[in-house]
């Protein structure tokens, strides 16, 4: 169940996924952001991509529509995200992102840039699993693919 602001609490709440066809594959992300009585639908294709990359991207794009100092809870279905931006970057940071290869590093700093100075609160959900919007992030991610197209508005949220 979704938690939702109340009127006078400052909070945005996302449920953010990823979705892939072949992995790699074509690929959408998709999230639901939700603030007050306010919901805004945000979602996006790649040709070629994978899985984890969409989940990354998902997050991305969402908290850099938030351009308010804001509190903000995201929702995700990816161990991968959760783990990567709450434990595992804090060691890449401290050793200058020299342990190796590290997959997606691109994305990691990225979205660890959009997350400086936010207060941001990180939820894991089980995926396909009857929660409400982390089903409709899903499905906007693959409504992405399955029409090849984007939509982000650039209205601050």
């Amino acid at each position: 169940m979704a938690i939702v602001a109340k009127e006078t609490e400052q909070l945005v709440t996302i449920y953010c996924d990823g979705a892939c066809k072949g992995n790699p594959g074509p690929g959408g992300w998709g999230a639901v952001l939700m603030y007050n009585e306010h919901q805004k639908d945000i979602y996006g294709y790649e040709p070629m991509t994978t899985n984890n990359r969409m989940e990354l991207t998902a997050a991305i794009k969402a908290l850099a529509v938030i351009k308010k100092a804001i509190r903000i809870r995201i929702y995700t279905d990816s161990s991968y995200l959760r783990d990567g931006i709450t434990k595992w970057s804090k060691n890449w940071i401290k050793t200058g992102w020299k342990q190796g290869k590290i997959k997606n590093q691109d994305l990691w700093q990225e979205l660890l840039t959009l997350t400086e100075g936010k207060e941001i609160e990180w939820h894991w959900v089980k995926g396909h699993s009857g929660n409400r919007w982390n089903d409709y992030a899903d499905a906007l991610a693959n409504k992405a693919i399955e029409t090849s197209k984007s939509s982000i508005s650039n209205k601050e949220f």
